[in-house]
């Protein structure tokens, strides 16, 4: 019989730590506990644990005045339940960089490399680094596994990967290197044999991007340098003219944290709707809020011309996957994102759509459209245990 290993998963970001404990025996996972602690670094913070049926385990209101603070109330909380002694902890991490394509046990090197990497990412890698050293800090012989967001796209062609900008700042890091990669190797994995030679998978969230696959391999994505990139998203404006950088900095007297700001915490539906960055309350607010009606409008215009780009990389597109909490759950998104790619064989079935079941394009649709749920933390324990574990 084999040793069952009690792995933690943990996804740490600016704002919230979200979190997975699985226990792997013979290559199974199963879910031992789940939850969040929310609102880290602000007034109202909560903290929430449930077993694997959904069943409360713990649920409380505190303030987590920063990421490492909310790491350690997780493991309090874990204690106080006696939940099973750790045996590994694996972490999403944002950005790997140019050199850090595959998960890597966490050392010391690794970790002074990655906070070079703070600049490219300052939103999601301090957060990150920070959730590691505190798992470091109370238990510090704990094997600890980093995986990156940025590794699912290292295999893009140069033409891809390059801006057109001087060499020497390629060389230098200056390349869009794409994110969200945990999650689209997760469906890649549910996909198994039946990845096609050309798939778009659409992560659709408070962050978003898409991933052009073609045969199995990564060609191209819609986020760039930083996770600021690609369409608009919750709070991120997507891809800017540069002019209007320069605009702000030079006519509008923008400072740096200013401009930080900006792309990060006050744009996307938020900026343009005036009103929140959450596409529910948007979509229950569009029939009679014109701004919130608008961001929608926007929102699903950049996603559709998106596909269009990515599917005239592929040469026309065979499936079209939607994951993340928005491309899982809006079903109004998904339709007016459609609707209009019927010259890209893509038809989608009201009903289906509607019903949120796995197919959701026609019968004779000439390309399909499926709705598959990510599980980013599964492939980040599975991760895991591959290295710390290997024989498992």
């Amino acid at each position: 019989m084999p040793t069952p290993h009690t792995v933690l998963c943990i996804n740490v970001g600016s704002s919230s730590c979200k979190f997975t404990l699985y226990s792997v025996s013979g290559g199974a996972e199963s879910v031992v506990a789940e939850g969040a602690l929310d609102r880290i670094g602000a007034s109202g913070g909560n903290l929430k644990i449930r077993d694997a049926s959904g069943r409360a385990l713990a649920e409380s209101d505190r303030e987590f005045a920063r990421p490492q603070v909310a790491v350690d109330a997780m493991f309090e909380e874990f204690e106080r339940l006696k939940l099973p002694r750790l045996d590994a902890v694996g972490h999403r991490i944002v950005h790997g960089g140019a050199d850090h394509v595959a998960p890597e046990l966490v050392t010391p090197a690794l970790i002074a490399d990655l906070k070079k990497l703070i600049p490219f990412a300052p939103l999601h890698m301090p957060g990150g680094l920070e959730g590691i050293e505190a798992v470091a800090a109370r238990h510090p012989k704990l094997p600890q596994v980093a995986c990156f967001d940025t590794a699912f796209h290292r295999g893009m062609p140069e033409r891809a990967e390059r801006f057109p900008l001087p060499r020497n700042l390629f060389d230098a890091g200056v390349r869009r290197y794409g994110f969200h990669g945990i999650s689209y190797e997760y469906i890649m994995h549910a996909l198994g044999a039946g990845v096609p030679p050309r798939l778009i998978i659409a992560h659709l969230g408070n962050g978003a991007s898409m991933a052009a696959v073609a045969n199995g391999h990564p060609c191209d994505t819609t986020m760039g340098f930083t996770p600021a990139g690609g369409f608009m998203m919750g709070t991120r404006p997507g891809d800017l003219d540069p002019g209007v950088i320069l605009y702000l900095l030079n006519q509008k007297g923008y400072d740096a944290a200013q401009l930080d700001r900006l792309v990060n915490q006050k744009s996307g539906l938020l900026g343009v709707s005036g009103l929140s960055s959450d596409v529910k309350t948007l979509l229950d607010a569009r029939p009679a809020n014109a701004h919130a009606a608008m961001a929608i409008e926007m929102f699903c215009y950049q996603i559709r011309k998106s596909i269009g780009a990515l599917a005239a990389a592929l040469g026309g597109v065979d499936l079209l996957v939607f994951t993340g909490g928005i491309g899982e759950h809006a079903t109004a998104i998904r339709a007016q994102v459609c609707d209009g790619l019927e010259h890209l064989g893509l038809a989608l079935d009201p009903r289906r759509n509607d019903s949120n079941e796995d197919t959701i394009s026609t019968a004779d649709s000439r390309s399909r459209v499926r709705v598959i749920p990510t599980n980013e933390n599964l492939m980040v324990a599975r991760h895991t245990v591959r290295l710390v574990f290997p024989a498992a």
